[in-house]
């Protein structure tokens, strides 16, 4: 075997060592990851026992976020997810489970799942033509078995499908063609209730049709109420399930009337809300042995009310049993079950109270102790136990605040909080701490001072720091025993600081409910605080086109799509607040994204209109500025800014076959260590280091084979630096780009024919492109030595533009990538990683550089001076090495996007994701070459150098003695 082939099998040897994301024992320690599930729905969240002999229930969830999860009670741990549509949702879903079962059941979009409620295996997983507008589990008596109904609106048709529990296969199907709306779905064990809506928008009534239970043919059509009777679908509030006497229930469009029906019967009966209710819920059982008993919750805008009401089932007449008192401000109610028995729980700001359903004698009434100033609830469950051979209950609740936040209450005690809030975010930034206001002036006025004044203020300054001497030196044997043991000094009642590494920093978090988060990426990404800043309607979110940090004055500009503006400024200190400083109206024209310009108070970010027009230009914006906007689909255009006047001076419009999917520039911090590439025979090409450069993305479905169409593009001319054309391109799967320094990278799944033509690769694949500036080595092009270069300056002759060489490679990986990243540190001598998120696995994993190097040689070995260079053999496929995953044996679920910052020490780079659940880590792509890692051995260093001194202690009197006699020996 030759030299340069055995370096290369050396090489490829250590790669896996080289390449490693997270030693073991970092885990935890320089990584934090929030395990998430989004906010609860009132409506797919309950108490069920996972088998039938357990004594113990858990809490499962379809939370507005599209995960379907497992909640242990006691600790509020997961016990196990499910991300249903694959990403993230806008909430909708169905989850129900059969009393004494121990499987779920679960309907979103067009599909129907069965899950084990223990370990959350996937049981069946039956995907239909329509959308599922309802789901109910349904008793049976042969071979003890419970089935589920399924309600389908399919192109205009209402079909019921009979699944069975077991395998999910389809036992029968009802099928009805009138144009009526599917609304819900019932049954009382006999019979099959499907509930419609007849008539036009705004003029609705409600049909009922009759099905039997085991054949699934219709008995019997109900038509209830008169037309108009009902506006929208929200004004039916209840259709009761599973039950002895299920019951539907609508209001008015007023809400001034409750209307109640018992299923089957052509009867209604209306009862008279309270005066200016604003809403209406209505909690009832969802077991056959239960008494058939509901509550009425009734909101107003001062307080709450809640009414009972019992069903006799003989008559299926509807009587009002008791009123519960009116209770100022906000609370929730919940339903539970024991046998017969039916318990409301009552839940407000202060205290948590139960009633029986027969009765308005308070069960149980417990003081709400908390360590927050006050806790609003919003909805609820609850399980009610009462204890063996005594009159009293113990109650447990599970509810979501105004906070975003789900608790545990455990009569009286908050036992868990879960920040469920962060899910659903959209904009993260990283920010440093802002240094004391105090001192930056202090430090200001001795810069503007004469020497000797300056000189007098610093000594003085100086001895008013000795105030804080005695708690610094009682903290030195902790922080010593700390560095010699390798644990972390607690940071409880410590002053927020920069750290000496750089790696304690802030994140500035905003999500789409209109909360904004600060975490702490020093402290394992603990939450300093958070602010609703937004109080949004049902239904609207909040979209953020841009978000800018100040480092130096902690301050945090975000921009919504709405034109809105809210300024955070992060306050130092250990009373630690947001505080909001501006923000616009929300009737303001709407905006499609933010630019971010050079003014003379520093980068400020300027809202851009539909139509691609900055808005709110001022005159102390700096001229000579070009920002890139996006007039429409297949638009983007080159706005010149002076004067805080813009004129557009370039437009590049897609051909009409061709969208855009996405567009990737250069990091804000973007250091460059060196301008040139050395080669193995010290020839130096140099790299196309143009600032302003676009990668822009586009998809061409004008063929059958759709295409990928990468753009480079000059942001100052709008000129095409360079482009390529990839075939066979799947437009419906992920399609990213990123870029940094002088190359970029795009991600997509297609199908490469090879050379021959008569085979062809497809899968997922990564493209890199090198841009340099000509591809000759020590040879600079038409620039020459020209310290000046002009994107817009003349050429002297047609061929001298100064276009980049492009070097390009592809490669096909093993698994799909999202949320392309590229990490960034301090001075840019640090090799870099492509950080990506696998969708499949639920990691984040980093790709080497070098292993993305599009000039490695294909085909042959790599020479001497290409080894040298740190060159390999080409290889199509790059595997996802486990090593390079940095989030370890984590599972980081529906991430978007993934930020980075560069640290103090060059060796690190901090990465944050952000999505469904949040993840933080320290990354060192070439090794922690300039501070010492968790894994050195300090006590032994410590120990070597104590032994040595005791040695050299011992060992020295009986050397100096020796030394002395044979002084004394020696002849005269």
């Amino acid at each position: 075997m030759h030299l340069p082939t055995q370096l290369s099998a050396l090489l490829l040897v250590a790669l896996p060592s080289a390449v490693r994301a997270v030693f073991q024992d970092e885990v935890g320690h320089i990584d934090y990851h929030y395990e998430l599930l989004g906010l609860p729905q009132r409506e797919t969240t309950f108490f069920h026992k996972p088998r039938r002999d357990d004594k113990a229930s858990l809490l499962y969830t379809i939370s507005d976020v599209g995960v379907l999860g497992a909640v242990n009670p006691s600790s509020g741990a997961v016990l196990w997810r499910q991300l249903l549509n694959g990403t993230i949702t806008d909430g909708g879903g169905f989850l129900r489970a059969g009393e004494g079962q121990n499987w779920l059941a679960s309907a979103y979009g067009q599909s129907v799942h069965g899950w084990d409620a223990v370990n959350g295996r996937n049981k069946f997983w039956m995907d239909f033509a329509g959308e599922v507008k309802d789901l109910e589990v349904m008793e049976m008596t042969d071979n003890n078995r419970k089935d589920i109904l399924a309600l389908f609106d399919e192109n205009e048709s209402t079909v019921l499908r009979r699944l069975s529990g077991n395998d999910g296969r389809v036992v029968w199907e009802f099928e009805e063609t009138s144009g009526d709306v599917p609304l819900q779905v019932s049954t009382n064990v006999e019979k099959v209730f499907v509930i419609s809506l007849r008539g036009s928008a705004g003029a609705y009534n409600l049909k009922v049709t009759i099905l039997d239970a085991l054949s699934g043919k219709r008995e019997d059509e109900l038509v209830l109420g008169t037309k108009a009777d009902v506006h929208d679908k929200d004004d039916v509030i209840l259709v009761g399930a599973n039950s002895a006497a299920p019951i539907i229930a609508w209001t008015d469009d007023t809400r001034q009337q409750l209307r109640v029906s018992v299923l089957g019967q052509k009867t209604r009966q209306e009862f008279a809300l309270p005066a200016d209710t604003i809403s209406v819920e209505i909690h009832a059982p969802h077991i056959v042995q239960s008494q058939p008993h509901f509550l009425v919750h009734s909101k107003t805008s001062t307080g709450h009310t809640a009414e009972v009401y019992h069903v006799d089932l003989r008559t299926n007449v509807i009587t009002k049993a008791y009123q519960l008192p009116f209770t100022s401000g906000p609370g929730a109610f919940s339903t539970s079950s024991n046998g017969a028995n039916v318990y409301f729980t009552r839940i407000t700001d202060e205290e948590l109270v139960i009633f029986l359903s027969t009765s308005d004698t308070v069960l149980g009434r417990w003081p709400l102790k908390t360590t927050e100033s006050r806790l609003v609830p919003l909805h609820g469950v609850s399980e009610v136990v009462k204890k063996a051979g005594t009159d009293s209950y113990a109650v447990r609740s599970a509810a979501v605040t105004d906070t975003d936040e789900w608790i545990l209450i455990r009569n009286g005690d908050v036992v868990w909080s879960r920040p469920e809030g962060l899910t659903g975010a959209v904009a993260a930034t990283f920010v440093e701490i802002p240094e004391s206001e105090n001192l930056a002036k202090t430090l200001e006025q001795e810069a503007h001072s004469n020497p000797l004044e300056a000189y007098i203020h610093r000594v003085k300054r100086h001895l008013e720091d000795l105030q804080y001497l005695p708690t610094y030196l009682n903290n030195i044997p902790t922080r010593l025993m700390s560095s010699i043991l390798g644990t972390e000094v607690s940071s409880h009642d410590v002053k927020l600081a920069r750290d000496s590494f750089g790696f304690h920093k802030l994140v500035v978090l905003a999500t789409r409910r209109g909360m904004i988060y600060v975490l702490d990426a020093g402290d394992h990404g603990k939450i300093l605080a958070s602010k609703r800043v937004f109080d949004l309607p049902k239904g609207q979110k909040w979209a953020v086109a841009g978000i800018k940090a100040d480092d130096s004055t902690g301050i945090v500009t975000i921009l919504g799509t709405n034109n809105d503006e809210t300024t955070v400024k992060i306050l130092p200190g250990t009373s630690f607040n947001i505080e909001v400083l501006s923000k616009g109206p929300d009737d303001s024209p709407a905006t499609q994204s933010a630019a971010l310009l050079n003014t003379v108070s520093g980068p400020r970010l300027f809202p851009v209109g539909l139509d691609g027009e900055l808005q709110g230009l001022t005159s102390d914006i700096l001229p000579n500025q070009v920002a890139v906007v996006r007039g429409s689909d297949r638009e983007l255009k080159g706005v010149a800014i002076a004067d805080g006047k813009q004129t557009v001076s370039w437009t590049f419009v897609l051909p009409k076959s061709q969208r855009i999917v996405d567009i990737a520039a250069r990091p804000s911090h973007d250091a460059v260590a060196s301008i040139g590439r050395v080669l193995g025979d010290r020839t130096v090409k140099y790299k196309y280091l143009n600032p302003n450069t676009l990668v822009v993305a586009a998809v061409d479905e004008s063929t059958n084979i759709p295409s990928l169409v990468i753009y480079l593009l000059d942001t100052v001319s709008g000129q095409i630096l360079a482009s390529s054309k990839h075939e066979g391109v799947d437009p419906n799967k992920h399609i990213e780009c990123a870029m940094a320094e002088n190359w970029f990278t795009c991600t997509y799944f297609g199908q490469y024919r090879l050379r021959d033509g008569a085979q062809s690769l497809k899968g997922y694949q990564i493209v890199v492109s090198d841009l340099y500036e000509t591809d000759k080595p020590n040879d600079r092009g038409v620039l020459g030595d020209a310290e000046n270069f002009s994107s817009l300056g003349p050429i002297d002759a047609p061929g001298d533009v100064p276009l980049p060489s492009v070097v390009s490679q592809t490669f096909i990986l093993s698994a799909p990538i999202s949320a392309l990243e590229v990490t960034q540190t301090r001075q840019g001598i640090t090799s870099r990683q492509v950080l990506a998120y696998l969708p499949e696995t639920h990691g984040i994993v980093g790709i080497p550089r070098m292993v993305l190097e599009p000039r490695r040689p294909v085909g042959r070995d790599p020479t001497a001076a290409e080894v040298e260079e740190g060159l390999i053999k080409y290889h199509p496929a790059i595997e996802i090495d486990p090593k390079s995953v940095h989030t370890h044996e984590r599972d980081v679920i529906g991430v978007q996007k993934i930020i980075g910052a560069p640290t103090v020490v060059e060796s690190t780079s901090l990465v944050f994701a952000y999505g469904i659940d949040v993840f933080g880590t320290r990354v060192a792509p070439s090794f922690l070459f300039d501070i010492l890692g968790k894994g050195f051995n300090k006590v032994t260093l410590i120990g070597t150098v104590l032994a040595i001194t005791a040695g050299v202690m011992i060992l020295s009197p009986m050397v100096r003695r020796k030394q002395i006699n044979a002084l004394w020996g020696a002849p005269m």
